[in-house]
């Protein structure tokens, strides 16, 4: 409990002063006069919204009597005279504490007596809830021992759902010397069980079992609500949640292993947005690299004119195959795509140029295929990090957390197991690595995100628990703050149990199979005349 010390003569920290919140159970504890709220709490009937509201209330009852101990230390001991600013702000905030502590008190007589159920609980929670309440009621001296246990009725006759907490509590009544039998201690469970529209009546069956039958007039109004105003969202905390996925390679068409990132990485956005999280959506683009080299320099040898005549590149994969095969066939070739590589990392214009009408063509074509997928994304790609990860490079260096491992610079996570991170290739450059601690970095401190969510195939898992170990080593992520996943899916296997290619032995492309399938699909209603 972190009850704060308010006795100091530093007016600033007076000023400065942070109430924290405590359970109920500890704030009892720190105000004795208290003890008779805890009791009316256990005894009378209501929700636990109630409850939440008694808590609130012990909260501000605590921190109007601190500002006012604020209040008469500062003028007993620092000398603050009747129109001093700065107790006139402590006063102004003991008034609104005040005006608040009036709103709960309503808030709270308006709610006792009866327990309704949450438009976002379900039928088995508001039940919980009930039965929580009624045996605090009934046997508050074991109650915080008894978890409340609800469970669905497999006989109709004898109701809906059950309450079967009846043995557990005698034989924790046994403890404490106190005899009686499960029938008992069932009726008197009962009783103690407040009003609620849900419930049409509740019986007491066999050696203790509390039947609960539900009332089928709130059910159907609840039912017809849904279908009116549809499904409402549970009530929690907000966070901020950033999720990469989808995320193809420049110079590359979208093939069928990125349609499940990307309706997978889609799906989860849409049910957490549906949830209330502030959700940000990325398109971690692979546009950037030693690749580019040879695609700048086999655009200046097809389109020599490209810095004045937009180059009409008309297949991006057939155009990316060409430069491939040059790389690997023709030396002189690969030297210039090096030299072209160094160019454009040192922001060449010329190259930059290049760099971008590649990137363009890619991103329309990618485009495409979002839009019939109806996919929103923001395109965030490694050029994107590229400061950034010369910076965490530096910050990784300062804090001794790279070693020297045959000319590279690795980093390995929490306990040195598993593989580490190649921070640094031998030649000096960055690799995927680099890209992601920069990334991780920049979605937690820049864009502060409480969440992050990885959707790649199954093959990179250990990549991402490394980079996970290795930002909480470089206390870039905080476990206790921040929470990361990885969700993997597996890869797309055709008819003969391998990864699904063409009969070339080349990926198949998105687009021709998102065409495929509408032509069987259309195929198979023509088939059963549905067009009819």
């Amino acid at each position: 409990v972190g009850l704060i010390c308010i006795r100091s003569r530093n007016i600033n920290k007076i000023l400065h002063t942070l109430v924290v919140g405590c359970c109920f159970e500890d704030f009892v504890k720190s105000f004795p006069e208290f003890s008779l709220l805890s009791k009316i709490i256990l005894t009378v009937k209501m929700s636990l919204e109630i409850q939440m509201e008694f808590r609130r209330l012990g909260n501000v009852e605590r921190e109007i009597r601190q500002l006012q101990d604020a209040i008469n230390d500062a003028r007993n001991n620092v000398g603050l005279e009747e129109g001093n600013p700065e107790l006139e702000k402590l006063q102004v905030e003991n008034m609104k504490l005040k005006h608040r502590l009036s709103i709960l008190n309503r808030a709270i007589a308006a709610e006792q007596g009866s327990s309704k159920p949450s438009a976002n609980s379900s039928i088995l929670d508001h039940l919980n809830d009930i039965f929580t309440q009624a045996i605090a009621t009934a046997f508050p001296q074991v109650c915080a021992d008894v978890p409340t246990v609800i469970t669905v009725s497999g006989v109709p006759k004898f109701g809906d759902y059950q309450c079967n907490n009846a043995m557990q509590i005698v034989q924790k009544l046994k403890a404490l010397d106190v005899k009686t039998n499960p029938r008992d201690v069932a009726v008197k469970i009962m009783e103690a069980v407040p009003r609620s529209p849900m419930i049409s009546k509740v019986e007491v069956a066999g050696a203790g079992f509390v039947n609960v039958f539900l009332d089928k007039t709130f059910g159907a109004e609840a039912i017809m609500s849904i279908l009116k105003d549809g499904v409402k969202p549970p009530t929690f905390e907000r966070k901020r949640v950033i999720v990469d996925f989808s995320s193809p390679n420049i110079a590359k068409e979208m093939h069928v292993g990125h349609l499940r990132s990307t309706i997978i990485g889609d799906s989860i956005c849409r049910f957490l947005e549906f949830l209330g999280h502030d959700v940000l959506r990325l398109n971690h683009v692979g546009d950037w690299g030693t690749q580019f080299g040879m695609l700048i320099a086999h655009l200046q040898d097809r389109f020599p004119d490209y810095l004045k005549v937009s180059p009409p590149i008309g297949d991006l994969q057939a155009f990316y195959k060409e430069s491939k095969t040059r790389f690997d066939s023709d030396e002189e070739f690969k030297k210039r795509a090096y030299a072209c590589v160094v160019k454009l990392q040192g922001g060449d214009a010329d190259s930059l140029k290049g760099w971008k009408l590649i990137c363009d063509v890619s991103r329309k074509e990618f485009q495409k295929v979002y839009d019939r997928l109806d996919v929103k994304l923001i395109e965030r790609g490694e050029s994107f990090y590229q400061k950034r990860m010369e910076n965490i490079v530096k910050d990784l260096a300062k804090q001794q957390f790279l070693e020297e491992d045959e000319g590279r610079k690795i980093m390995w996570g929490e306990n040195k197991d598993g593989i580490p991170l190649t921070i640094i290739k031998s030649d000096g450059g960055f690799t995927y690595d680099t890209s992601d601690m920069a990334a991780i970095k920049q979605r937690l401190h820049e864009e502060k995100g409480e969440w992050l969510v990885y959707v790649t195939d199954a093959g990179q898992a250990t990549h991402f628990y490394t980079i996970f170990s290795c930002a909480r080593r470089a206390k870039i992520l905080d476990s206790a703050v921040h929470r990361v996943d990885h969700v993997g899916f597996g890869v797309v296997l055709g008819e003969d149990g391998k990864k699904f290619k063409t009969r070339s032995g080349d990926t198949v492309k998105l687009t021709e199979l998102l065409d495929e399938g509408l032509k069987r699909s259309l195929d198979k209603l023509l088939e059963k005349e549905r067009d009819k």
